[in-house]
């Protein structure tokens, strides 16, 4: 497993998000899955203060106890969920979230604090300085940003700067070999800012896995057990054309679909990891082998004659 940098960090190119843990599965089974994490070269692994309301964190501070130093943590705040009159990114909420998640998470520090989506009732800056506040007081190491569009994060490089705060070293938007949004100007201002960027729904939330066909999310799938209006924002007509003919060259070439969807996405610089979720051990071997293909240029050229479909909006991680 290769390492790639996060301001002062270095992860591991595939991460694992938490969300299952204290949702589809519980301490015993998060406790295996970190457990192959560990096996497989993992070290980053990404939650956040509502997954399972709080489980999340729980599950991962019971899993990790005697591993600490040996992993990188990420969580995020400022959701939902926040304290009658407080905002997600409102100074003092940052200070109450933080304590909050370091109790969860049973751990003296945060390797990565990330403000799950942008606050327009606060400035920027209120929410940089109050974040600026933990990283010199040592409770977090990096901080980070998701669903932020170009022009926000390039502004919140401007008040870190001006203001000599600690800036975002992450952003965290959607993006996938089926959602190319951030290609059009995040990673403009990603290269231009020394902004890490980190993906989520990279495998769209199974459809990129090769368990979704024309019929629909095999049983047992995150897709199989959402509702059909969230179902749509990641499976159509177009989606599902795509996925058929790029299975059908990975089969010419003795690939998988889920190969390539991470190691087309670790073709980026912008990228350090690859975040994906996993409910058993099996998935998490399988995610960590994923990501060893060095695409060829020829093969490149030859995915992106397959993409050519229009995206839906995006939702959120």
């Amino acid at each position: 497993m290769q390492h790639r940098r996060i301001g002062e960090l270095q992860v591991s190119e595939v991460g694992l998000g938490c969300n299952n843990f204290g949702t589809r599965i519980d301490q015993e089974a998060t406790n295996e899955v970190f457990a192959a994490c560990l096996d497989s070269g993992i070290n980053f692994f990404d939650t956040a203060d509502v997954y399972g309301s709080g489980a999340s964190e729980e599950m991962l501070g019971q899993a990790m106890k005697g591993h600490r130093d040996q992993i990188v943590v990420a969580t995020k705040f400022g959701l939902r969920d926040m304290d009658p009159g407080l905002t997600g990114g409102s100074a003092e909420w940052v200070r109450i979230s933080v304590d909050r998640s370091l109790r969860r998470l049973d751990t003296d520090w945060i390797d990565l604090f990330q403000l799950h989506t942008p606050d327009i009732e606060v400035p920027e800056r209120e929410t940089l300085e109050a974040l600026h506040e933990l990283v010199i007081a040592g409770k977090v190491r990096e901080i980070g940003c998701s669903n932020y569009d170009a022009e926000r994060l390039d502004s919140a490089a401007d008040v870190a700067k001006r203001e000599s705060l600690t800036p975002y070293r992450t952003v965290q938007n959607r993006y996938s070999l089926l959602h190319r949004e951030p290609e059009a100007e995040v990673f403009a201002v990603c290269n231009e800012r020394d902004i890490a960027f980190l993906p989520f729904f990279p495998l769209e939330s199974g459809l990129l896995t090769g368990k979704v066909g024309v019929e629909g999310p095999q049983p047992g799938t995150r897709l199989s057990e959402w509702p059909q209006d969230r179902v749509n924002l990641f499976i159509n007509d177009d989606k599902l054309s795509i996925v058929d003919r790029l299975t059908d060259w990975l089969r010419r070439i003795d690939r998988t679909l889920l190969e390539l969807a991470f190691s087309w996405l670790l073709t980026r610089s912008e990228i350090p990891s690859v975040i994906a979720g996993a409910t058993s051990a099996d998935q998490v071997f399988a995610n960590s082998l994923a990501s060893g293909w060095q695409l060829t240029d020829a093969e490149l050229d030859e995915v992106a004659d397959i993409l050519s479909n229009s995206e839906p909006r995006s939702p959120s991680s």
